[in-house]
Parts: C-alpha cells; structure tokens; sequence
C-alpha cells in the first residue's frame, strides 16, 4: 500500500464521532450533519476532488457537471458537490455515479440533493446528499469551478483534504493536518472501547463516563 492508503484504512477502522471529537481537541471544524447517505450505510474515506455549482445561466455549453472531476479522480478519491445546500434541484444523478464507479472513486458527498438513488444503490456507489429530488440539473445548475477550495456547509474543502462519511454525517479533515487528527481519533475510541468494556463489566455509568477519563485527562475536574 501506498502511505496515502494506509492514512486512508487507518481512518476506515473509526467513525465520524471520533474523528470529529479529534478536531474539536485540536481547535479545528468537527464534523456536520444533514449531508446523509441517500441508500444504506457506507462509510468512505478518501480524498476531496472538488465541484463548485452555480445557478444556470444561459449561453454556450460546457461540461456536463461533475465530469471533468470524476475524470480526473482515483481510487482514493472521494467527489464532493458544492451546491450551497439547495434541495430544489439535482446535482448529482445515476449517469454521474456509473461513471465515478467505474473510475473506482470511492463515493460523493454533496451539499445538495441527488436523483437515481436506485440507480446508486444497484450500482454500490456511497451517496451522500442533504435530500433528494427528481428534478434534473439541465437548465438550472451549471459548473463553476474543479479542483479549487469549495464551501460546503460549515467549513471549506480544499482538494486533497480528508473526507470522512458515515450515516452518522460528514468530517472534513485538512490534509495537514490529517496525521495528527488520526493519532488523536484514535485516542479516543480507545478510551470509549475501554469505558464501553466497563459498563458491559458491570461498573456504574457515572464511574465510567467521568468527564476526566472521556477527555483524555488523569485527574478529575473540580
């Protein structure tokens, strides 16, 4: 494996909870909801290949939204879909999600709503979207930008920055910082599997869950 796939099955062994936890510790963006997965419940993870949408406006044709960044994606990538959190209209459907699988990307996430969600579900392909609606893109959404920092929710997207989904919601971890969000997250899981060992054991709740031991710390808070 390549060092960029074992960051990428390092990450694959936690969830959401704690990676977002593992930036909160550090002062960075935790991680958001309402951008779910639209069938099932996938987890990816992978790199950001970025889409910046905007409103239709009429003229000469360009590329059909999203092509150029499954294009140039790989098998480590994920496609994240800048729409601004509309819901009224589609930015990602089935012809769009054939093509990504294809190219053995890992999955999109779009601040927006998607269609042919059964198309993505017989497919295998991870979707997650903040809704969905049948109305197509072709008239009203146009591509403004690949490969460039993206807002999307709460914080931006640089390309190569982390993404992590699970139905739980999304995390966006940048790139520099992945590293120590990692050794951080996974900090943290350990200490929750050792508390959730505790309550299986029989220890009480409230000795288990101390504020102290969740946060990593050796004495308790007074």
């Amino acid at each position: 494996m390549t060092s960029k796939e074992l960051l990428l099955t390092a990450y694959e062994a936690l969830d959401s909870a704690a990676v977002s936890d593992a930036l909160d510790a550090l002062g960075l963006a935790p991680g958001q909801g309402g951008i779910l997965p639209v069938w099932g419940h996938p987890t990816i993870v992978g790199f950001a290949v970025t889409v910046q949408l905007e409103p239709f406006v009429p003229g000469p044709s360009g590329a059909h939204i999203g092509t150029p960044a499954v294009a140039g994606a790989t098998s480590t990538d994920v496609i994240v879909v800048a729409n601004g959190g509309r819901t009224d209209v589609s930015c990602w459907g089935g012809l769009l999600s054939l093509g990504a699988m294809l190219k053995g990307v890992r999955g999109v996430v779009a601040d927006g709503a998607c269609r042919d969600v059964n198309e993505a579900r017989e497919l295998g392909f991870p979707v997650f979207a903040k809704g969905r609606i049948p109305a197509t893109a072709r008239g009203r959404l146009q591509q403004c930008s690949t490969g460039e920092t993206v807002p999307f929710g709460n914080v931006t997207v640089t390309p190569g920055d982390l993404i992590f989904a699970d139905e739980t919601g999304v995390v966006v971890v940048p790139r520099i910082n992945a590293e120590e969000v990692l050794e951080k997250a996974q900090a943290i899981a350990g200490r929750e599997q050792a508390i959730a060992s505790d309550l299986r054991s029989g220890v009480p709740l409230h000795e288990a869950m101390r504020d102290a031991r969740l946060a990593g710390t050796t004495e308790e808070k007074h």
